[in-house]
């Protein structure tokens, strides 16, 4: 089976920019000419035409978005089952959560093996009540049909435990992203802060503003926080009235990401939620002191505060403060860079991640043979 490449149908809510997206197309540029892919994703955003040019067949589905209209939901179904029937995959690997329940009650309509990626659980301790009650239900009937889950955290696996699925079921695989040729000098004047994300629930940008205009700088600062999203417009607005010295620039999207962190002397990820957020890998590859919201997933990432600095989630006072110190302190700055740099290297680059997740593929199919 692995002599030819698989035929996998990769399944995403959205094909803009994200870190599920991000994931996918860096997963599937590392398993290039072992995978024979179609990737079926909702809108026509960037990741879409990336993966398409780098060989997979792309498919638009306008109905595979986050409404949770049931007849809606019915009709993606009968959309999705039509376009498997015809492109006939060994496998279905699914990302988000919309499309982790379209994929798995299609996989088992179709007798086609689904192994689900898990981005971040919607039942967090740290997510509206109401929310975690559906979100726990849905993952619960949606379990017996999940041939093999992906947690991208030790978090993510204990939150994963929760459901009824044989643990034989689940594997932990850490997400990994390709090295980059761009290093940023933290010991450098900090003249630089940057924060990277989806202007969207769980991200916190407006508490980088907050913590923005708690600065009190000798000199001037830049503030970017880098991303699109359905609140960018908003956040510009908030961002508007600033201290003299500091500059809060929301540029959009920025194509260029590993430059702009090789420009910036401090890192920022605010949450109120998260998985296990490729911006910090990123910023973490980048060699920058890390300032971000004490959760689960982070808190692996950054090795419990060594590669960085954790700070309350919804508190930007305490940002301001983390800000204020780092930037008072280059050799902090170094030392937390260079952790950063050195736990990238050893433990999140792109390879060992698709290698085990192709092991799952050939466990997954060698195990519905046997079925």
């Amino acid at each position: 089976m692995a002599d030819s490449p698989l035929k996998i149908a990769y399944l995403i809510t959205d094909s803009g920019t994200g870190g599920a997206q991000r994931h996918l197309a860096d997963l599937y540029a590392a398993l290039a000419g072992r995978v024979d892919a179609t990737v079926l994703a909702g809108g026509e955003g960037a990741m879409l035409r990336e993966m398409e040019a780098s060989g997979a067949r792309a498919i638009p589905v306008p109905l595979l978005d986050n409404s949770l209209s049931p007849l809606r939901g019915i009709r993606l179904l009968g959309q999705i089952m039509t376009t498997l029937r015809r492109i006939r995959p060994d496998l279905i690997h699914a990302h988000s959560a919309k499309a982790g329940a379209i994929a798995r009650l299609a996989g088992a309509l179709l007798r086609i093996p689904v192994v689900y990626t898990v981005h971040g659980f919607a039942f967090k301790p740290e997510a509206p009540a109401l929310q975690r009650l559906v979100a726990q239900l849905t993952e619960s009937l949606l379990a017996p049909f999940t041939t093999r889950m992906i947690c991208v955290s030790s978090a993510e696996q204990a939150m994963a435990r929760r459901l009824p699925l044989r643990t034989a079921r689940i594997a932990t695989i850490p997400n990994g992203i390709p090295d980059t040729m761009h290093r940023a000098d933290p010991t450098a004047r900090v003249e630089r802060i940057v924060m990277a994300a989806r202007f969207a629930p769980p991200k916190r940008p407006d508490l980088l503003i907050d913590a923005g205009r708690r600065l009190q700088p000798s000199q001037p600062v830049e503030i970017i926080i880098a991303g699109d999203g359905p609140q960018l417009d908003i956040m510009r607005a908030y961002a508007s009235h600033t201290p003299p010295l500091v500059q809060i620039t929301l540029p959009g999207e920025v194509e260029d990401m590993p430059a702009l962190l090789a420009s910036a002397q401090i890192f920022v990820l605010l949450s109120d939620h998260e998985g296990f957020p490729l911006s910090v890998l990123e910023a973490m590859r980048a060699g920058l002191p890390i300032v971000a919201s004490d959760l689960p997933g982070i808190r692996e990432q950054l090795d419990n505060g060594n590669c960085g600095v954790l700070v309350p989630p919804r508190n930007p006072g305490a940002v301001a403060a983390a800000l204020q110190a780092l930037a008072a302190d280059p050799a902090r700055r170094a030392e937390l860079g260079n952790a950063a740099r050195r736990r990238y290297a050893s433990h999140y680059r792109i390879g060992p991640m698709a290698e085990l997740t192709w092991q799952v593929y050939l466990d997954t199919l060698q195990a519905h043979k046997r079925s």
